[in-house]
């Protein structure tokens, strides 16, 4: 290819290349050509040379080399090397190149031109590529162009203004008379240009803004004004709306005037309702300059009725069938349901609608709209939409329709019942697909909603025959089994059908979980312990319970192997204590700091009254191993599976000397607590009795972590004779040799125990 082609027979020849490889070679040629025509210094076609660059560097090669060709073309008298000569420092220069700076003369020269058309450049290629720097220097240039009477400049150098302005906020204060005086010409491309330089200018100093507050809003509505009612212009106008962009730029400049302002925000609330009732709305134009006055009308401080007619242009939106209109909508809509939420409500029933629409951004909008339009007159009618949805929705909608679906249950529930049904029938469609907090937060309205145990317990037994592989649903249902399975057995349940269960039909069950690929460890460690829990609700097959708990005593995963042995423990070791110990959770319930029963706080203990802490009060915080010995005294009981032992004695310090621990049925326990040294501590155990009638075969059992070596001596008797007529004390040494902290009420494994044992 000839070094002098033209710029149509280079591109053709570009075109042509087969391959990425010849297509290199030929820019690689022209490149060297291009290279060694800029070197001489008479050159008579450097713009047509330039303009070949140019296209090489749109193609994403490199061009570097021709920055100082555009300085120079920049700087020459003809207009057709300027032309290029500034198109070209447009593409290859930036402000963070030195070689820009080269230019700022020329530019300054430039804006002083005769010609209006060299002014021009100069005008775009500062508003397109000017450093701080170069703003600076010239910004007293632009604003004398600002003052000119070529529309023709002034509309220019009102855009470049703005780009000084961003660059360069102090800046902003020049141009603000200028500003104001452009809103009076007659030219849409000025006032577009000043709209735009008003609003920038406004938005960077509260100070411009209230001086523009003050002066401008009448102005500007009257402009409006002139836009909405003026006949057709042929210069101006598109799809039958007279220059809507101007009209969206003036909307945009009203909301920012009228926001947090009462006298302005009145000023123009008859302008609004005028554009908003005689703007045409079948054309996207005028959806647009619709949209603006939505949003012009909900940000500043409007009359309720505009309100209204706002929220209906949005509700006429959703049913409009480019989904692009129906998505803003709905985005509109969600950020004001909180503040005009029956307004927003009229527009439920298409608003759901648009749940079933084939967009998926279309349909995450409907869902997130539908969700915050959930309130308790309509809680029943919205969550049966929302349960088709969560049915047939995307699998990255379901997490989020079921978080949803949980909260509105929770705060507008009309019953216990429907909340438990809702909650199964959402884990029973998408059970995979919930947060982690779904189990234990069912089990907590299970547990204390004791008047639909029975319910629960033959639904979710249904639920476990016909699906496994929610694992979720399969986890709440063995919990409850595990728990209510004597209700289960009875088969008297008034809420639901009469349903007979053997004992086998639900170790059948239970056995199926265990031994299911689709089961995880958590859901097993469920399972087995929902079997060892039957042990005390059933009477024909604790043999078959046994054996099936020793055969996890060996399986390979460690949590489900440690329960079995410790399940294992209680039917060898410790059989009389086994009901005692598998007896049915208590009702949970939740503190003030969001707790459970037995979860620590993590606030101090505060000083005791005169030898007196309430039971299942009491909290201790983390300490560093060795500054205090702890005696722990906890009622053992099955937790809700995620932890098989709960606290529900809690820590004692060894800093309060004295502590009433159990005052309750007429018995009385006191612990003495005495530090021996760093590592041990002596406790007396002190036990009395108020009844009328004397208390014989009393026990008093404690169980500690491994860490730490107990030794209880005898007690003083074993009987605590009426009204207190004489006590029982007992003394127990705690050692802690390792000095190991002793919080471990989350621990998967029994940390400690006391029971009292009376006959």
């Amino acid at each position: 290819m000839s070094p002098s082609v033209p710029l149509q027979e280079m591109i053709r020849a570009i075109r042509s290349a087969r391959t990425q490889c010849e297509e290199r070679g030929v820019i690689q040629r022209e490149c060297a050509a291009i290279r060694a025509q800029f070197r001489q210094t008479d050159n008579g076609g450097r713009s047509h040379n330039l303009a070949k660059l140019l296209y090489v560097h749109m193609l994403g090669y490199p061009a570097h080399f021709g920055q100082m060709e555009c300085v120079r073309m920049i700087a020459s008298p003809r207009y057709s090397e300027k032309r290029v000569g500034y198109l070209g420092a447009m593409m290859l220069l930036d402000e963070k190149q030195d070689a820009s700076l080269l230019i700022t003369n020329s530019i300054k020269n430039d804006l002083s031109h005769s010609n209006q058309y060299v002014q021009s450049l100069a005008l775009c290629t500062l508003a397109c590529m000017g450093s701080a720097e170069m703003c600076r220097d010239l910004a007293p240039e632009i604003d004398r162009l600002l003052r000119s009477s070529n529309s023709y400049i002034k509309k220019k150098a009102a855009l470049c203004a703005v780009h000084i302005v961003r660059k360069v906020h102090e800046l902003g204060e020049l141009f603000v008379p200028s500003a104001r005086s452009l809103l009076s010409e007659k030219n849409h491309g000025v006032l577009h240009g000043a709209v735009v330089l008003i609003t920038e200018l406004c938005e960077r100093s509260p100070e411009t803004l209230e001086r523009f507050r003050k002066v401008s809003v009448p102005d500007l509505v009257q402009i409006m004004k002139g836009l909405v009612i003026s006949g057709y212009s042929p210069d101006h106008d598109v799809a039958g709306v007279s220059d809507p962009f101007l009209q969206v730029r003036i909307l945009r400049l009203l909301r920012i005037l009228g926001r947090n302002n009462e006298a302005a925000s009145d000023a123009m609330n008859d302008l609004l309702a005028q554009v908003a009732t005689n703007t045409d709305s079948t054309k996207t134009v005028g959806n647009a300059v619709l949209y603006e006055t939505v949003l012009s009308v909900l940000d500043i401080k409007s009359e309720s009725g505009l309100r209204v007619l706002a929220v209906n242009i949005l509700g006429r939106f959703l049913l409009n069938n480019d989904r692009n209109i129906r998505y803003i909508a709905m985005t509109s809509l969600q950020k004001i349901v909180s503040t005009d939420h029956n307004a927003v409500q009229r527009h439920r029933g298409t608003i759901v609608d648009c749940l079933k629409d084939q967009d998926a951004s279309v349909k995450r909008r409907a869902l997130e709209l539908s969700l915050a339009l959930v309130s308790a007159s309509n809680i029943r009618s919205m969550m049966k939409e929302l349960l088709i949805f969560l049915s047939s929705c995307p699998p990255e909608l379901r997490a989020h329709a079921a978080s949803g679906i949980f909260n509105a249950a929770e705060r507008y529930a009309p019953s216990k019942r429907w909340h438990i049904d809702t909650i199964l029938h959402v884990l029973t469609t998408a059970g995979g697909d919930v947060r982690d907090e779904t189990v234990p937060n069912l089990i907590q309205l299970i547990t204390n909603t004791s008047e639909l145990h029975c319910y629960t317990v033959h639904k979710l037994y249904r639920a476990l025959l016909t699906d496994i592989s929610q694992q979720p649903l399969v986890q709440v249902a063995c919990w409850c089994i595990g728990e209510y399975g004597d209700l289960l057995l009875k088969g008297e349940c008034q809420e639901t059908e009469a349903v007979q269960v053997t004992e086998d039909d639900v170790l059948d069950a239970l056995e199926i979980v265990l031994q299911s690929h689709m089961s995880t460890p958590t859901t097993r460690g469920f399972a087995l312990t929902a079997t060892m829990k039957l042990s005390t609700r059933i009477t024909d097959n604790v043999d078959r319970i046994r054996s099936i708990v020793s055969i996890y005593g060996s399986c390979i995963d460690v949590e489900l192997q440690q329960r079995a042995v410790e399940y294992n423990a209680l039917f060898k070791k410790y059989d009389h204590m086994r009901a005692a110990v598998l007896e049915r959770m208590p009702v949970i319930q939740k503190n003030s700091l969001g707790q459970t029963n037995g979860e620590l706080s993590e606030e101090p203990i505060k000083e005791s009254q005169p030898g007196k802490v309430k039971q299942e009060e009491m909290a201790l915080p983390q300490q560093p191993a060795g500054q205090n010995v702890y005696l722990t005294f906890h009622k053992l009981v099955c937790s809700t599976y995620l932890n098989q032992f709960k606290v529900f004695f809690m820590l004692l310090l060894a800093s309060a000397p004295t502590v009433t621990v159990y005052e309750k049925n007429g018995v009385t326990l006191t612990l003495i607590c005495e530090r021996q040294s760093e590592s041990g501590l002596t406790v007396t155990l002190t036990a009395s009795n108020s009844t009328d009638s004397d208390i014989s075969s009393f026990t008093l059992q404690a169980a500690v972590p491994k860490s730490v070596q107990l030794q209880m001596r005898a007690p003083s008797r074993d009987s605590l004779p009426a009204h207190g007529g004489a006590k029982l004390t007992q003394l127990v040494v705690l050692n802690n040799p390792n000095k190991v902290g002793l919080q471990n009420a989350n621990r998967t494994v029994p940390t400690s125990l006391t029971s009292i044992k009376m006959s």
